[in-house]
């Protein structure tokens, strides 16, 4: 097994394996909408049900037409995941782990999509002036990671790339 594999196949089983135990644990813990303080006035955990995408959006569409967007759209990005992946050398540890985290992620959101039409959430946010993050999950983090590991590993590779043509193409460099 390639480097590769192994940490995409580790960051995957983790991704998955904690976002399918927490919520199974909010579910058999909290009742729907209550709100426990972990850090009072900041952090709560909580259980909400999303029946949209990221923020709310496209809640309001009727069920059928949601579930089916959604599985759909879900079934695109982890066939583009894969695909991405595949074409990955063999020792790109740091993209098969954004990969990784990014497909578990997205499986453990159809996993609730499937099961009950709706993404279960639990993490709350309260910022500054009132103002509240939208509630989320552990495979919603594991996604936002994963992408933000990727940018910051594209914009690496673009200023190395863009150093090693300045190099080469600098006076007295043969």
């Amino acid at each position: 097994m390639t480097p590769k594999t192994r940490i995409g196949l580790a960051a995957f089983v983790s991704s998955l394996g904690l976002d399918l135990v927490t919520k199974y644990l909010i579910i058999q813990n909290l009742s729907f909408s209550d709100r426990i303080p972990v850090i009072d006035g900041f952090f709560y955990l909580t259980h909400v049900r999303n029946t949209g995408a990221a923020f709310g959006l496209f809640s309001d569409a009727p069920p059928e037409i949601r579930l089916t967007f959604f599985v759909g759209v879900a079934c695109i990005a982890i066939a583009i995941i894969i695909s991405f992946f595949r074409k990955l050398a063999p020792g790109d540890r740091l993209a098969s782990l954004a990969l990784g985290l990014i497909l578990g992620g997205a499986i453990g959101n159809l996993i609730d999509r499937i099961r009950f039409q709706e993404v279960v959430d639990f993490l709350h946010f309260r910022l500054w002036a009132g103002y509240t993050w939208p509630d989320f999950n552990v495979a919603d983090s594991c996604i936002v990671v994963g992408v933000g590991v990727l940018v910051l590993e594209l914009l690496a590779s673009e200023g190395e790339t863009r150093a090693e043509s300045a190099a080469s193409e600098s006076p007295g460099s043969s």
